[in-house]
């Protein structure tokens, strides 16, 4: 019976040893190493928070991991190095891992989705003193890289001296190494006959990294098989196939291919033939003929004697592959079912696993909703805990200011702060609605600028006395052709004399000629007074609206004082176009000191206090 030894960690390889059991090996667990945990900082932890990619190297580094209970990015990529860690990631994290088909840092590396990393945060959750090949290739490759340590492998302490020779007493044949520290422990400070006895042993390893290792142990490659894996079922199947092939060397040659046996064979036709040939000439003779038909009779019986062992040879060989066969059908078996009984307790934890999640979620939902339905009942006790009163009376002086001072503003205002005191208490929202409305409605009428108005209106009215009143156009006399002039002339004595005659004549009847318009009235200058005190009135009068907010009367009385400007002063006269622009201005002010504004929120507050 072939003694395989399990040296992973304690707890690591009982199943391995129950399989190899039950195939009939005999199967021993002796731990090498033994695993410890260690306590990374918050710091060394932090970068699981946003990390783009997670690598797993074994189940101890998720088990440590998962123990230390991080806040880690569950939206991140998982990655394992084999199945079973990947499997132990999904039963403590419930995320599925990605897992490369050879179960190595070489077949990971490998992946596809690790191929362009470039700018890509990754954590490395590993064990103290591994493999830096992982790290050294993503780094290359352009990753932000973080190493997060949780777990360290110490060899146990122990006599390696004793280890050998108690291996040797229980005459072991095949080891089981699943790491690089479990070859060291191993083969560290040994005596040469020590180490001649594990050379000669049949190694049964994880990985070619670890086969390559045991090489410069000087272990010869005949005697390392390589599994598909750490896993049980790979260190199985590799141990499997490796014992089946060595039966196959060990099997017993037949008969039908020595040629020792077929010599013999010969040899045993020639004594037979020499035994009936020997002459008995005491009892009887016996003719050449009856020697001749003996003989060939005898040929005859062995050949066909010889024909028949080689047949029955043939039919044991057969028998014995069949027997093979079915051994090796019946394992196939085992194997097999082995998988499907795998396979079903991996579809009962899933579904467990599934069971466990619906419900988990089930118990959130009715929790998020308990705490719910007390925020509401504490939002309510608190809306209830706002006094009525202090609602109310901002909400009247928010009216007083609105409908007795006029002061748009100063409501909009104490609207503000009627629902900045409303915003601190929850189910208020439908009066805090009707507020905000109020609100941009008093805040979208814009105020009469009184002040900028009146100083118009006392501008105009210190002009008045600068107006030019509209002027009477006096003709001008025509002037007049001294027709009866005298000549000096004695000769133009009759002219003379005619002249004489016709001014005698004109000075009893004169008519005088003027050129122009006809002449207007005149004022005298208490009228011009007069018209100015008017103006002055006017102006005065609507200043006095203004302030009183009668808008009827003061665009009454501008245009009384624009009507006087108009018609007694001169147009063209640039004082008078000064008053003249001012007074149309002044016109269209848009004077609305009585808009309709109707708070909407009043009887929101006043249902809301009931």
């Amino acid at each position: 019976m072939t003694h395989i030894l399990i040296t992973r960690p304690e707890g690591k390889g009982a199943a391995l040893a129950q399989q190899l059991e039950q195939a009939g090996y005999q199967a021993s667990l002796f731990p090498v190493l033994k695993i410890s945990y260690l306590t990374p900082s918050s710091t060394e932890l932090s970068p699981l928070i946003n990390a783009d990619k997670i690598i797993f190297i074994s189940q101890d580094a998720v088990t440590a991991l998962a123990q230390l209970k991080p806040t880690i990015n569950t939206k991140a990529q998982f990655y394992a190095v084999g199945q079973q860690t990947a499997d132990t990631i999904y039963a403590l994290f419930g995320v599925r891992a990605a897992v490369p088909k050879l179960h190595d840092s070489e077949g990971l590396l490998a992946l596809n989705s690790l191929a362009e990393v470039d700018g890509s945060n990754i954590v490395l959750v590993k064990g103290q003193a591994g493999r830096p090949d992982i790290a050294k290739t993503l780094k290359a490759r352009g990753a932000f890289l973080n190493n997060c340590v949780v777990y360290k492998r110490e060899p146990i302490s122990a006599e390696k001296t004793n280890w050998t020779d108690h291996w040797q007493s229980l005459k072991v044949q095949g080891i089981v190494i699943t790491s690089n520290a479990a070859v060291d422990a191993i083969f560290n400070n040994l005596t040469e006959q020590q180490l001649q006895w594990l050379q000669q042993c049949r190694f049964y390893v994880a990985s070619e990294r670890i086969a390559a290792y045991l090489q410069q142990q000087q272990v010869s490659s005949a005697n390392i098989h390589i599994a598909a894996g750490a896993s049980d079922t790979a260190m199985f199947s590799c141990i499997k196939q490796q014992g089946s092939k060595m039966s196959e060397q060990s099997k017993p040659v037949t008969a039908d291919n020595t040629p020792t046996t077929k010599a013999a064979a010969s040899a045993q036709k020639k004594e037979a033939a020499k035994a009936h040939s020997k002459p008995h000439n005491d009892k009887q003779k016996i003719s050449k003929l009856a020697v001749l038909a003996l003989i060939i009779s005898l040929i005859v019986a062995c050949g066909v004697g010889y024909e028949f062992y080689q047949k029955l040879n043939a039919g044991k060989a057969q028998n014995v592959a069949v027997n093979e066969l079915k051994e090796e059908n019946a394992l196939l078996s085992q194997e097999l079912q082995a998988l499907k009984s795998a396979q079903s307790n991996l579809q009962q934890a899933l579904f467990n696993s599934e069971q466990k999640v619906a419900a988990a979620l089930n118990e959130s939902a009715e929790s998020n909703q308990q705490q719910l339905k007390a925020a509401l009942q504490q939002a309510q006790q608190q809306g209830a805990s706002l006094n009525p009163q202090e609602v109310t009376s901002l909400q009247r002086m928010a009216e007083f200011k609105l409908w007795a001072e006029k002061d748009y503003q100063g409501a909009s205002a104490v609207l503000k702060r009627l629902d900045a005191l409303l915003s601190e208490h929850p189910g208020t929202v439908a009066v805090r609605q009707a507020i905000t409305q109020d609100i941009q409605t008093l805040d979208s009428l814009k105020p009469i600028p009184t002040e900028a108005i009146y100083l118009k209106l006392n501008s105009v009215l210190s002009n008045i006395d600068n107006l030019a009143f509209n002027a009477v156009n006096i003709p001008q006399e025509a002037a007049e052709i001294e027709k009866n002039a005298l000549s000096e002339d004695v000769s133009d004595w009759q002219q003379n004399l005619s002249n004489s005659w016709n001014k005698l004549v004109d000075s009893f009847i004169t008519i005088r000629q003027h050129e122009g318009v006809a002449i207007e009235p005149l004022l005298t200058d208490q009228e011009r007074h007069l018209i100015n005190q008017r103006i002055k009135l006017n102006v005065t009068q609507a200043q006095d609206a203004l302030m009183s907010k009668q808008a009827s009367i003061y665009f009454s009385a501008i245009s009384e004082a624009k009507r006087l400007v108009n018609e007694y002063f001169k147009q063209d006269d640039e004082a008078t176009k000064v008053v003249i622009n001012a007074l149309t201005s002044l016109e269209k002010e848009p004077l609305n000191f009585n808009p309709e504004v109707n708070l909407q929120s009043t009887q929101q507050v006043k249902e809301w206090a009931q």
